[in-house]
């Protein structure tokens, strides 16, 4: 064997194409002096295929070219630029457009569905025995403030305190719109005519007259119920026994003259039902329906419109706990099945409150006529 034999065994595996790949380019490179990458031998490269290196002017100039060092043979997808939005950790406001589609939105949560009617209910009983001590500490006469507390026309008037049941979840909505007229906080919580012409209003009324009417023989029905099984399980002649005596309120109806009970009636239609409709079926039903779904959001509505309206009860003293009971249930579920009815009609007429309030307006009116002429209004 001679010597460049020896030489050639002694060479390392690779050591050819190494001496291959320093063979030099049109550039006089064979790698990248930035990222080492082999420099192809083509002609007219101006460009390192991996990281874009604009090797002809760093040849020339001896120094990088100043521009954006992105790979020339790669095409580059450019990308919209948004605003930054803006990050908001309070209420999502409801749009002009969208007050009347809110039945996939959660609006007022549980909670907020319940206390805000009931503190509406405590106000309105603070305010209303705030009237009458102001009463007693200027009349200083026991027989006057009877004589006026007696009076129907006193009544009338103690009924717009109602009003109150309208200015709590009024104010309280508004933070849910963002343009929060009066407008559009009434027409969030369904007390509006938006979305109808005259027929469309004209039909709605005419709905809530016939409901109304409907609600007075829906009342006696379940009435004489109530009376029926009460009497089987407590062994008692209710009629006679537990409610022979005339209430009060009847009392004051009946020694009323005709004017009154036509005015009465009209504030039934134009101030109770929609302030009770408005706060029970337009703010509590709506938010609770929106949380635990319809069955729940109708019962528990009823349930706590019932109860506030049967509560006094148990600020009279009865002769026994029986008479009290009885004396409850027999006001409890007439009020019950009136709720019902208003909170399906509720749900039926797409959450507007026109045909409610008109049905339950027109019902109170109609038990103060029939109580009128019942009790020797009308001889």
């Amino acid at each position: 064997m001679d010597d460049k034999e020896l030489q050639d065994e002694k060479k390392p595996p690779n050591s050819t194409s190494f001496e291959n790949k320093k063979e030099i380019s049109e550039l006089g490179w064979s790698f990248c002096p930035v990222c080492a990458k082999e420099v192809p031998k083509v002609t007219n490269l101006k460009y390192c295929i991996k990281c874009g290196t604009d090797l002809q002017y760093l040849k020339e100039h001896k120094r990088f070219k100043p521009v954006s060092r992105l790979n020339p043979y790669v095409q580059h997808s450019s990308y919209p630029q948004y605003p930054t939005p803006m990050i908001s950790y309070g209420t999502e406001k409801i749009l002009d457009e969208n007050i009347l589609n809110t039945k996939e939105k959660k609006l007022w949560g549980t909670w907020d569905s319940i206390w805000l009617p009931l503190v509406a209910f405590i106000a309105l009983n603070i305010i209303t025995a705030g009237f009458f001590f102001i009463l007693v500490f200027f009349t200083f006469d026991v027989n006057t403030l009877t004589e006026l507390i007696s009076n129907s026309y006193f009544i009338i008037l103690i009924s717009f305190f109602e009003l109150i049941f309208i200015i709590f979840p009024v104010m309280y909505v508004g933070k849910h719109l963002r343009n929060p007229t009066l407008g559009n906080r009434f027409a969030l919580l369904g007390f509006t005519s938006r979305g109808y012409d005259k027929s469309a209003i004209f039909k709605e009324i005419l709905l809530g007259i016939l409901f109304g009417v409907i609600g007075i023989f829906l009342v006696f029905f379940v009435s004489v119920i109530t009376e029926i099984i009460l009497e089987l399980v407590f062994n008692v002649d209710i009629v006679y026994n537990i409610t022979s005596d005339t209430s009060d309120i009847d009392i004051i109806i009946s020694s009323s003259d005709i004017f009154s009970i036509i005015l009465f009636s009209i504030v039934m239609i134009l101030i109770v039902g929609p302030s009770e409709e408005i706060t029970f079926r337009g703010f509590m039903q709506k938010g609770l329906v929106r949380r635990g779904g319809n069955f729940w959001g109708l019962i528990i509505t009823a349930l706590i419109f019932s109860l506030i309206h049967v509560i006094a009860i148990f600020l009279i003293i009865p002769e026994s706990p029986r008479e009290l009971i009885i004396s409850f249930l027999l006001s409890f579920f007439p009020y019950f099945s009136i709720s019902m009815m208003l909170g399906l009609l509720y749900q039926w007429r797409h959450e507007n409150l026109i045909t409610v309030v008109i049905t339950h307006g027109v019902y109170n009116a109609l038990t103060l006529i029939f109580t009128f002429i019942f009790f020797g209004g009308i001889s």
